[in-house]
């Protein structure tokens, strides 16, 4: 997860940081994209690690250890029981960069613009392990 908050915002603010890695976190939730972070995070298309050129080098060590500090924050945060955590999106499940991004649910409901990314709720995610 510290790759793709490194690729997809690592220009961006802490918030818009952490709201990348809650996506990601939600996607793995749901079991949709894969049954690991590993999978939703190199799912089809979906992340910047999929996107990229391979080989591509995480060239800014300051940037990086601020995505693996967000990282690692967000998955301590979405650890805690549903009602505690701190939520930045809420049900966003995907997001896309404003001013390149043109995806097919583009039309779906906004949750929130935070920096260059525009987060969207594209269907209402519930958890697997959810009654």
């Amino acid at each position: 997860m510290s790759t793709t908050v490194y690729l997809e915002a690592r220009d961006q603010t802490l918030r818009g940081q952490q709201a990348v890695a809650e996506v990601a976190l939600r996607r793995l939730d749901s079991g949709l994209w894969g049954d690991s972070m590993c999978q939703v995070v190199t799912a089809r298309k979906q992340f910047a690690p999929t996107i990229v050129a391979p080989g591509t080098q995480l060239k800014n060590d300051d940037a990086w250890n601020k995505a693996l500090g967000v990282a690692l924050a967000a998955q301590r945060n979405w650890a805690l029981p549903v009602g505690q955590r701190k939520e930045i999106v809420p049900g966003a499940s995907h997001f896309a960069a404003s001013a390149i991004a043109s995806p097919s649910w583009r039309n779906a409901y906004q949750v929130a613009t935070i920096g260059d990314h525009t987060f969207y709720r594209v269907q209402s995610l519930r958890p697997r392990n959810a009654s």
